[in-house]
């Protein structure tokens, strides 16, 4: 008698093993269940397209052009067609007396012909230009008839401009001080810990003006050299905390054994584990620059003339607001309130986001 032995094999569910996920793949999750975090991230957004239509000259390309008379009021309607009945009756008196005035040299004006031109421009064809003229001028116009919401444009161009690349050559310089601080320890500490207290011992805004007043230089790189040599003792005093606890665990000391180099361990195996502390640090500068510029061109030591900013801004809008013309000032108080508040929620969700102890 044969016996047949079968033998089933059993079945077994395999369970799946997930992926570990990465801090980035965790702090985007966490973002995504803060509604706030993403209007504020859709603002923020919103902002950096305008800047890049306007350096690309997409957007407020003429922002510096005369489009309106002296400190016109707000309105999505503007009209200046008793300005152009009386440019053409201003324009045909002075082509008359200019046409017919000869002096002793016998030497004509040399503006007759171009004024009689515009004369004959606005004179002949007067539907066209009232119709070239109408617009809309929601914040009104300055003392030289400039559109405010185009000049606001251009100026937010230059103020976030300014803060993202000071914020992120003093978040570099930070990182990099802190990072050779917090892994050799010893006397290279103690030395750059010796600038660090140097820096930290002047309140910040006497310290980025004495250094604007020693620069003595007005223009884009001077301010971003300003608010970069004097901002980075925030990320230092952060990073250098950071490597000196991960200088002592196992992963950088198995790299030790093995002969990395020191500048491999320092940034190819330390850094990326605390590069989220350099990420908020950088935002966090962002939004303190961009107030830094403002402030030090509202004083004089920012912009040089013929560049807008919001602090420029500010600058002519103190003097027309005793003038009873808020507008200039409305206009680039909202732009830069509703980015720095934009901005700073966003920062606060990140932090939260990117701290491994919130779950």
């Amino acid at each position: 008698m044969s016996t047949h032995l079968t033998t089933q094999s059993p079945t077994h569910k395999v369970a799946k093993t997930e992926k570990p996920h990465s801090l980035w793949s965790l702090a985007w999750k966490r973002l995504k269940k803060d509604k706030t975090a993403l209007v504020s991230l859709a603002v923020v957004l919103a902002y950096l397209i305008m800047i890049v239509l306007s350096m690309s000259g997409l957007i407020a390309k003429g922002w510096n052009q005369e489009v309106a008379v002296t400190y016109a009021p707000p309105s999505f309607i503007y009209n200046s067609e008793q300005n152009l009945s009386h440019l053409s009756q201003v324009s045909t008196d002075r082509t008359i007396e200019q046409t017919t005035y000869v002096d002793m040299y016998g030497i004509q004006d040399p503006l007759a012909k171009p004024m009689q031109s515009i004369t004959q421009t606005v004179l002949l064809h007067p539907t066209e230009n009232r119709n070239a003229l109408k617009q809309s001028l929601p914040f009104g116009a300055d003392r030289w008839g400039v559109d405010i919401i185009a000049k606001t444009i251009k100026g937010s161009e230059t103020s976030i401009s300014v803060g993202l690349i000071a914020a992120f050559f003093s978040v570099v310089l930070g990182t990099v001080l802190g990072a050779v601080s917090g892994y050799f320890n010893g006397w290279v500490d103690d030395i750059i810990n010796w600038f660090y207290n140097i820096f930290t011992s002047v309140p910040y805004m006497l310290l980025v003006l004495a250094v604007a007043a020693v620069l003595q230089q007005q223009g884009l790189i001077s301010i971003i050299l300003i608010l970069a040599l004097t901002g980075w003792t925030g990320t230092y005093r952060l990073i250098r905390a950071e490597y000196m606890k991960h200088v002592e665990r196992e992963y950088v000391l198995a790299a030790k054994a093995i002969g990395v180099s020191h500048i491999r361990r320092m940034f190819v195996h330390i850094f990326p584990n605390v590069s989220h502390i350099a990420l908020v640090q950088m935002s966090i500068l962002v939004v303190s620059f961009i107030k830094s510029e403002v402030i030090l061109s509202f004083l004089g030591f920012g912009v040089p003339l013929g560049t807008v900013s919001w602090g420029s801004m500010l600058n002519e809008a103190q003097s027309e607001f005793l003038l009873g013309k808020w507008w200039q000032l409305t206009a680039a108080t909202i732009a830069m309130a509703i980015l720095v508040t934009a901005f700073s929620t966003f920062t606060d969700a990140l932090r939260d986001a990117l701290d491994p102890k919130m779950k």
